[in-house]
């Protein structure tokens, strides 16, 4: 597999062909001038770890994309996506990036397309690109265009298969950018040129896509309180104080990447109010700057960019990793995604994330170690042993280590990590002024960590700190809502003779996986009830309440109430408990001897009846409302026949409803279902029935099934 390293390009082969590295740039301009796109990249898909590394950037400076540097596969990102799927992913502008990429949308809310293909033959995937249009592209890619984009991705994998081929390494390059026009100057002269913009009342500046200065009127310079010569091949704002302001970078990265025009108005001390208005173009900008009368302070609206950052030092990475870890429910959500986004964008190779109990150390998740054990060894060590990671767990204060040379000279004879990594970073976690945890990061080769870089991985350690709390609280409450919830749910079913029954329980895949569904069935000889039920929310009060209500179904039935009675006596506690949840239920009355049930019904989904003969149905019952809604509310009850053969599916509505899906053709494929395999022995056909449904399989809500089937005594 063709790699990427960190360094820079090679010279031209002996061969007198071009290095892989100016194939990757000339492939990607060519590219982008045949679909008029303003910016792209070209990812190489690494060779000893599942990350697409970006080897070359082209029209906008490497900064914009600084959060994406490295990519994990498993990372919700285009080029992520294009790669797994092998398809082209096409975001036609800024609400569908929203939409499906929230994570880039809170980093680039600009309107701008963008379209991400993977680079790969039918034997190998050797990467990704990424192309952006402005926004005012249509929302819609061309087929063209379409085209183009494919042709142009299957040259650059060939070319990337004879540069494997012929073993020639790929490294990373400069960027692109596009060069200076100069039509103007041409025309007009250089000199007179500057004499008219000289004479002009407003300040006029030329930026490059760095934001570096090339060009500023005497009008400019006296406006910015600076001079020309010291303005000139500096950034704006670093040579400007009052201008140094992290919002400002927003309208600048909004200009280039939607190129279109932008302004924004700053507070020149101690009181003059300034406006800028970019023009921007795919070399640069043209600024314009005018007085304004009195502004409030509300108007002030942000644009500047910094110096080329560090390899880790953006705003945008920082409001990436905190976007993607607001996403993390449990514990091992939080491992994934600092695997997923941290670890990659870092190039960090492993990492481990340590918790405390009851004195000692817990491996709470790990990922990247080719043996486990070397990690899990350290689970249960007191707090006491001075290691790096109880260290920094103790003290709070980071540890960073450039090698194992390093490490053992602070911790002779304590190796933290004996399995061939070479660098470390322990960073302590700390919410709400404690430690929680210790974040271990893990580097195959010796690794130095400079200033910068220390200050932005012990920030990525405050956010991993409090969604590493988050977690830990939702993985508590998950514990012991979802053991109250198994507990108030019957273990046995014991069904009377003449009737066979199974039952499915499936929590929600959002939320906290606890919820209000409910079956049971409830003896009294010579007649047995059966009842089901969903109770409103996903919480420990949708579950307590549901317990409540199957003691109550239980109660009534065995006093010796009628179906009808069951439901109002139950509804009539629902009210008195003054909770402000409902519940649907469906109640039944099973007498095998007869070969008949009686039901109740409370705003709960209709059964579905299967006769022996395979023909299915969808039985209309009358009914009352939910229960816990009117104390005086009345359920008729109706009779349906029960030959040998028969079988009654009962379930709550989250088998049926799911985004979508129309709940008119969900019960016809469950009662084609029905019809086809009904015959099974009922523990595989409850199977069947939870697997078949598509609302089952992305579950917004609890599922509950109870399967009956009439037989002979």
């Amino acid at each position: 597999m063709v790699g990427v390293s960190d360094g820079p390009g090679p010279a031209p082969a002996a061969d007198g062909a071009p290095a892989a590295h100016q194939v990757l740039s000339l492939q990607l301009v060519s590219m982008m001038q045949e679909v008029h796109a303003h910016s792209g990249a070209v990812y190489l898909l690494g060779h000893d770890e599942p990350v697409l590394r970006m080897a070359v950037h082209a029209g906008m400076p490497r900064s914009f994309a600084a959060p994406w540097e490295r990519v994990g596969l498993s990372a919700p990102i285009p080029v992520a996506d294009a790669v797994r799927e092998r398809r082209l992913v096409w975001v036609g502008g800024e609400e569908q990036m929203a939409r499906c990429y929230p994570r880039i949308a809170v980093v680039l809310p600009y309107p701008f397309a963008l379209a991400a293909l993977p680079v790969a033959t039918e034997r190998q995937v050797y990467g990704a690109v990424f192309v952006t249009w402005p926004g005012a592209h249509p929302p819609e890619l061309s087929d063209w265009e379409r085209d183009r984009l494919w042709a142009a991705c299957e040259r650059l994998a060939l070319r990337l298969e004879r540069a494997e081929r012929e073993d020639r390494p790929l490294d990373r390059e400069a960027d692109v950018l596009a060069e200076p026009v100069s039509t103007v100057a041409e025309t007009l002269g250089a000199v007179e040129a500057t004499r008219m913009v000289a004479r002009l009342p407003y300040g006029l500046v030329s930026l490059d896509l760095h934001g570096r200065i090339g060009f500023v009127n005497t009008a400019a310079a006296e406006l910015l309180g600076r001079p020309a010569g010291e303005l000139l091949g500096t950034p704006l704002w670093a040579s400007v104080p009052w201008l140094n302001d992290p919002m400002y970078e927003d309208r600048y990265r909004g200009a280039l990447l939607s190129q279109e025009a932008m302004s924004f108005v700053a507070l020149r001390p101690p009181g003059e109010w300034l406006s800028f208005r970019m023009y921007p173009s795919t070399t640069g900008l043209s600024v314009r700057i005018t007085r304004v009368g009195a502004v409030a302070e509300a108007a002030r609206g942000p644009a500047r960019e910094d110096a080329p950052p560090p390899r880790l030092v953006t705003i945008s990475q920082v409001l990436s990793f905190a976007g993607a870890l607001t996403e993390a429910v449990g514990v091992q959500d939080v491992v994934q995604l600092v695997w997923d986004e941290v670890a990659p964008a870092v190039g960090s190779q492993a990492m481990v994330i340590l918790g405390s109990q009851g004195g000692r150390l817990h491996v709470l998740g790990h990922r990247g170690y080719p043996d486990p054990h070397t990690v899990e060894r350290f689970d249960g060590l007191p707090l006491t042993e001075r290691t790096p990671g109880t260290q920094a767990l103790n003290s709070g204060v980071p540890a960073f280590f450039d090698s194992q040379v390093e490490l053992e000279r602070l911790y002779p004879g304590r190796h933290e990590t004996p399995d061939g990594f070479a660098a470390w970073a322990y960073l302590p976690l700390i919410a709400s002024g404690r430690p929680v945890g210790t974040c271990v990061l893990a580097y195959a080769e010796p690794h130095v960590f400079p200033a910068d870089e220390r200050a932005v991985l012990t920030s990525l350690g405050g956010l991993i700190a409090q969604a590493l709390e988050r977690a830990r609280l939702y993985d508590a409450k998950h514990r012991l809502a979802h053991g109250l919830q198994q507990a108030l749910l019957p273990r046995i079913l014991a069904p009377p003779p003449g009737i066979e029954a199974a039952a499915r329980y499936l929590p929600a895949t959002h939320g906290m996986d606890i919820g209000g569904d409910f079956y049971d069935l409830v003896p009294t000889l010579p007649l047995t009830a059966a009842v089901i039920g969903d109770v409103q929310g996903h919480n420990v009060t949708a579950a307590g309440l549901m317990g409540q209500i199957r003691t109550g179904v239980r109660a009534y039935t065995t006093v010796g109430q009628a179906p009808h009675e069951v439901m109002s006596s139950t509804n009539r506690l629902l009210v008195d408990l003054g909770s402000e949840l409902f519940a649907s239920c469906l109640y039944l009355r099973l007498d095998p001897a007869r070969g008949r049930a009686v039901m109740a019904r409370a705003g709960h989904p209709p059964p579905l009846l299967r006769r022996p003969d395979g023909r299915v149905r969808v039985l209309d019952l009358a009914g009352g409302p939910l229960l816990g809604i009117a104390p005086d509310a009345v359920y008729p009850t109706t009779e349906v026949s029960l030959a040998p053969g028969s079988v009654l599916v009962l379930y709550t509505d989250g088998l049926v409803e799911a985004p979508g899906v129309d709940i008119e053709d969900a019960l016809c494929g469950l009662g084609a279902l029905l019809s086809e395999t009904g015959d099974r022995p009922l523990e595989q056909l409850a199977d069947d029935v939870v697997r078949q449904s598509a609302a089952a399989r992305e579950r917004v809500d609890d599922v509950a099934v109870l399967l009956l089937r009439a037989c002979d005594a």
